[in-house]
């Protein structure tokens, strides 16, 4: 992608972005930019600052948990067409696991800081992210919850 048409143009063709005012897909891309991330390389780690989220484009991403006694378990993957993260959403704004590209991932990362700063000036903007990532949120807990009884059932 070569301008901000384009990216424009790829943002509200996203299912995550579907149904979204003209408007408010301008306010995301203005905080948009291409990445690409190489085979093992990790887009966020557990502890760290959630300052982004980001739309997959092509490849997948494994999310994963480290347990002293099982060592790294993979918890959910992302694949294209997906969103991945949500800690940016919610204070202190730390990311609760790792995510590392299982082969080449291409995406959009969107900045954190930037959003939530048109959120505090834009009530509708807000209102219309919370609406998608509210279903996000609940999918990701349900498949965590899934594999802990999976994990913590074979004892």
């Amino acid at each position: 992608m070569s301008s901000i048409h384009d990216l424009e143009q790829f943002i509200s063709g996203h299912p995550f972005s579907k149904g979204m005012s003209d408007e408010h897909i301008k306010l995301l891309t203005g905080c948009a930019k291409n990445v690409r991330f190489h085979e093992g390389e990790f887009l966020f780690r557990e502890g760290g600052d959630a300052e982004t989220f980001y739309y997959i484009r092509s490849g997948k991403v494994v999310m994963e948990l480290h347990t002293p006694p099982r060592g790294t378990i993979q918890i959910d993957s992302r694949t294209k067409d997906d969103t991945l993260g949500w800690s940016w959403m919610v204070p202190p704004y730390r990311w609760f696991c790792d995510a590392r590209a299982a082969g080449e991932v291409r995406g959009l990362a969107f900045d954190a800081t930037c959003l939530r700063g048109k959120w505090d000036k834009d009530a509708q903007f807000a209102y219309a992210m919370y609406q998608r990532f509210v279903p996000l949120m609940h999918r990701s807990l349900q498949v965590t919850q899934l594999q802990l009884l999976d994990i913590y059932g074979k004892n």
